[in-house]
């Protein structure tokens, strides 16, 4: 009988746990609170596909473009959670009626763990035709919340915004610092895909 080297049980060792620790995929809606960390919740019923575009709405005089994106494989990294997740992004652009951006993400690049500006898709309810987004507001916070998007047909968006109530004070917002919430507050406002 030959003598195995340990060389080789070691590097066969580690060639079986690198193949076996592939993270786990699981559909979209998963509860998230009950996969293993660096889990994968994966769009695999295509349900994020149909938002992709650019809408249009016009709401108090203002003129509102969104920008609808997917990004597959973000991090999300809660404090005892983090997994991988497809989600749509929105940027957005606001205009005024002379036509001057009062407010402008299109083109920012956003850090991995940036949350000011960012509206990510969180889950979709398929019954609904809806997607429920995460918006983490603008300066100190100011108007993070939920946004609701319902498909009502193939060049129309619903949108629902409920910005959450803060409290500012000069300890957590410097004064001067522009506060304004620029997206429209408000619900059914009807986007159309240009």
């Amino acid at each position: 009988m030959k003598t195995i080297n340990i060389k080789t049980i070691i590097l066969f060792s580690l060639f079986i746990s690198f193949f076996s620790c592939k993270a786990q995929e699981y559909p979209l809606n998963t509860d998230f609170t009950t996969i293993q960390n660096y889990s994968y919740l994966k769009d695999l019923n295509n349900e994020l596909s149909p938002y992709i575009g650019t809408y249009k709405a016009n709401f108090q005089e203002k003129e509102i473009t969104i920008y609808i994106t997917q990004e597959n494989h973000k991090l999300i990294d809660y404090i005892d959670q983090k997994f991988y997740r497809d989600v749509l992004c929105i940027r957005y652009i606001v205009k005024n009626s002379t036509g001057n951006a009062l407010q402008d993400t299109k083109n920012m690049n956003f850090l991995s763990n940036q949350i000011k500006h960012t509206i990510y898709s969180m889950r979709t309810r398929p019954s609904q035709n809806a997607v429920i987004f995460d918006y983490g507001g603008t300066n100190c916070s100011v108007g993070n919340g939920k946004i609701i998007l319902k498909k009502l047909s193939s060049i129309q968006l619903s949108w629902e915004y409920r910005p959450n109530d803060i409290i500012l004070d000069s300890s957590k917002c410097p004064s001067g610092t522009d506060i304004n919430i620029y997206l429209p507050e408000t619900k059914d406002l009807i986007f159309t895909k240009q």
